[in-house]
């Protein structure tokens, strides 16, 4: 079997392409390839595919369908990094050119454009994330689970006062208050002064398991170093500590508006690397803006 690895500032996948090539078990072989001794290594599988009726608009098909398994084998609604590669691998090995291209996922179908370099490739994409989602049983939070929580929430969960960052001491200047987001999947973030003083093997874990979140959650802790530049670290569900995330990065910018901490448009800091991000105050579609990158290709044996 032919595949591709692939990286959005260091969020690495391996991407199969399912126009020419069939996988009978993704979860099995997305846990096998991921493994970074015995395997290619990757925060998981991302399956490039022709587009199927679901979720599909008569007036703005889909050219191409993307499905993405963590590195745990679970399936994931959406990867904001993996899905700017899914659009280089499919313009780079001529499956599809369009301009903009329209990638369906399980969340819904997102419109991309992009840039070539002066090899004709893609590098440089930017996604419409399209609206975010703040209804909690949406994200989904399952408010019912809230025991052991201080206050009960009405509407939004914007800076919930919650006991969850009682579990652990730190020296980050941890922000107890929760912003939770759906960026077509969940995401809690944080705010605190240092996101590299948190426990997050520790954490992470904790908070992606959590009652409160019936789909498991996306954790982020975000430093605010200026009014259009945030630093985060990300416990990515699934996978757990990911050198970025770009619906992390997207929920991010959505939080630091709704709590004032950022305008609508910012460069976010990731261990990886940098995202442009701007949450449109037009459509109320936040975009992103990053790189696409090829490391090699190979073949897997079974």
């Amino acid at each position: 079997m032919q595949f591709t690895k692939m990286h959005g500032i260091g969020n690495d996948y391996v991407y199969i392409d399912g126009f020419t090539q069939s996988v009978a078990d993704p979860s099995r072989l997305a846990v096998k390839m991921s493994d970074r001794h015995f395997g290619v290594g990757a925060d998981g599988l991302i399956l490039v595919l022709p587009p199927d009726d679901k979720g599909q608009h008569a007036a703005d098909p889909a050219h191409v369908r993307m499905r993405i398994f963590n590195a745990d084998g679970s399936e994931a609604e959406m990867c904001g990094n993996g899905i700017r590669c899914v659009c280089k691998l499919a313009h780079d090995q001529s499956i599809c050119r369009a301009q903009p291209m329209r990638i369906q996922t399980t969340s819904g179908v997102l419109t991309l454009r992009y840039t070539t370099g002066t090899d004709g490739n893609v590098d440089r994409v930017t996604v419409d994330m399209g609206r975010p989602i703040l209804e909690p049983a949406q994200i989904p939070v399952d408010l019912a689970a809230r025991a052991q929580l201080v206050d009960e929430p009405v509407g939004p969960l914007i800076q919930w006062p919650d006991e969850l960052g009682r579990r652990w001491l730190d020296d980050s200047g941890l922000d107890r208050r929760m912003t939770c987001v759906s960026m077509g999947n969940p995401h809690a973030i944080f705010f605190c002064r240092a996101p590299g003083a948190i426990p997050l093997k520790r954490v992470g874990p904790f908070l992606e398991h959590h009652r409160l979140f019936p789909h498991r959650i996306n954790v982020h802790f975000v430093q605010v170093q200026g009014p259009a530049m945030l630093k985060m670290r990300t416990w990515e569900r699934g996978s757990g500590v990911t050198l970025a995330c770009g619906t992390g990065a997207s929920a991010v910018c959505v939080a630091a508006v709704l709590t004032g901490r950022s305008g609508r448009a910012a460069t976010i800091r990731l261990p990886g690397g940098d995202l442009s991000l701007r949450w449109s105050d037009k459509d109320d579609h936040v975009y992103m803006t990053g790189p696409a990158v090829e490391v090699f290709s190979g073949h897997w044996h079974e």
